[in-house]
Parts: C-alpha cells; structure tokens; sequence
C-alpha cells in the first residue's frame, strides 16, 4: 500500500469542494425539466405524484414511466411526467465502515467516500435542492433530514469528518453488530419522502439478499444511484512481490507470484463483481464506480451526462 495515500477528509477538505462543485454546476431536477418541457411550473418524473403530460422519450429518463399506450400509436417512445406537490430532496448515504479504510494509491476509499459525498451535497444545494444524509460507520450511524440550509450541509460534511476512521488505530473488524448498509438503507426508507434523489455511496463489500430487497424498495419511489469506491487491487492483482494488507488481527501477508493465490483472488472478484451487477439490476438502481486514484471532481465530471444527472 503506498505511504502517499490520503487517509482521510478533514473539515476544511470538504468544506473546500465547493469552489469544485461551482465548477460541476449541477443544476436541480425541476430546473432540468423546466428547460426540457419548457414550463414554468416543477415537472418530475416519478410515482406517488400528479400526472401533467407525456413527452417524447429522451435518453436519462426513468423507462418505468414510459407510456405504452401513446408509443404504441405514435410509433416512438413516450414518456410520462409527474408533477411533484413538494420539492424533490437529495438523500445521501455515505458509507465510512472499515472496509472504506484501505487504499493502494490516491486516497483511501473512506476519504473518496466523504469527498464524493460532499460534492454531491454541494452541487444539491447550489441548485436549490435541499440536502440530507444518513452517515455510518460500524459504531454509530447519523441521520441529518434534508433541508435547504448551509448550516444543515456543515453538520452533514462535519458528521462525515468526525467518523472516519483515523490513522494510528487499527482498524475493526468488518462485520460487526453495528450499524451497516443494510440498517442505513432501511433508516432510508422511513427518512426519504418519494421522488427523492437519493445517492449511495460505498464499496458495497458487504452484500446479502436484504440488500437488494431494500434497495428495491426505495428505487420503486425514488431515483436511486449507486456509487461505488474502489481500489485498483479490487480489479486486479500485482504479477509479483510480497504485500502485506491490515487486519483485526494483524496483518496478513500473500505471494502476488502465487499461481493458486492469483486464481482464488480472480474468483472471488468475479463471484462478487456477479452478486453486485444482480443486485443493481434486480433493484433498479443505476451504478458506476469510482477508483481511489480519481480526483472526487475528475470522478463525478465522468459520472455526469446532459443536465448535469448522474
């Protein structure tokens, strides 16, 4: 593991996104349709909401909203609108759990994890969103309802700080009693309002059935988008040389040279590269990934397509 690595995000690192985020200017979703539809009033797509129009099919749209009727006689797909009786918040999930305190190069992933986060939570509240989050690590797990105030984002960037793991201590042991995906996705369901924008961000190293039963049911009444931190050495294994990665009970040294330890490595990645892309697919939840040695700007300015969705 390389000694440049960045470890973790102080306040001041977060707090200095925002001159990032002015950069990336994300606007809202109801700016989006309002320059789509061209009306004045907030226009979204979702269920639980008013019904105002159908429109032709453009790419980034929800397919659960097409309408088949009207693309069945105008020969080209159609899409419904909804019209929101509230304003759409942004919901953030950030994931500081021990798996996140690991990294070959760049920054450790629980520091691209805040980073991303913060962002996010930046460019939300430029575009006159309001902002939440729900931020955990294997000990304790906060919730910060959305709200369209600077003050709210500070507690929520602060929140990220304070539970971070820090260096010179060692690291607990990934699973746990404590809190974890499973239980912030289900604190999700009770604290996000339908239509929400709600953003994951994690390594999602942890996976089960209930997973994908709870992030389906939050994709079925909001817009979920999954993004996942990861490490070079996640994809790929060095050919040679001796490395030594920390554990709850120390380190644990391996041979990269080793024909046996390489096969077994692959098929692990692969079993879990597999339960992740099921998972995502079976909850509808869109994904994409984010590597440790990515800038959290350069990561998102990839992650983001016409109008500034991800």
């Amino acid at each position: 593991m390389g000694n440049t690595a960045v470890t973790h995000a102080t306040l001041q690192d977060l707090v200095r996104l925002q001159a990032d985020a002015r950069a990336l200017k994300l606007p809202s979703a109801r700016q989006v349709r309002g320059r789509q539809a061209g009306l004045r009033q907030s226009r979204q797509r979702g269920r639980g909401m008013t019904f105002a129009e159908v429109r032709q099919y453009q790419p980034g749209d929800d397919i659960r909203s097409i309408d088949w009727r009207v693309t069945a006689r105008r020969q080209s797909p159609h899409t419904k609108l909804f019209e929101e009786e509230r304003e759409r918040p942004v919901l953030l999930i950030a994931d500081l759990g021990p798996t996140l305190f690991f990294a070959s190069t760049g920054a450790y992933k629980q520091a691209r994890c805040a980073q991303i986060t913060a962002l996010l939570a930046w460019l939300a509240l430029m575009a006159g969103d309001q902002v939440g989050g729900l931020v955990f690590n294997h000990q304790e797990l906060d919730v910060l309802r959305p709200a369209r105030r600077k003050k709210s984002l500070l507690r929520l960037l602060d929140t990220m700080a304070r539970l971070q793991h820090k260096p010179g201590i060692p690291p607990s042991p990934a699973f746990s009693e404590g809190p974890n995906l499973n239980k912030a996705l289900s604190e999700a369901r009770r604290v996000a309002h339908t239509g929400s924008r709600i953003f994951i961000v994690s390594d999602f190293m942890n996976l089960s059935d209930e997973t994908t039963s709870l992030l389906g049911a939050l994709s079925r009444h909001n817009s979920v988008s999954a993004l996942r931190i990861m490490d070079p050495l996640e994809k790929e294994l060095p050919r040679s040389g001796q490395f030594a990665v920390a554990g709850p009970e120390g380190p644990v040294w391996f041979d990269a040279a080793n024909p046996h330890f390489q096969q077994a490595w692959q098929a692990k990645i692969s079993s879990h590269e597999q339960q992740l892309a099921e998972c995502f697919r079976t909850a509808g939840v869109h994904a994409s990934t984010i590597m440790t040695q990515d800038t959290p700007a350069e990561a998102l300015r990839l992650q983001l397509g016409p109008g500034g969705r991800i």
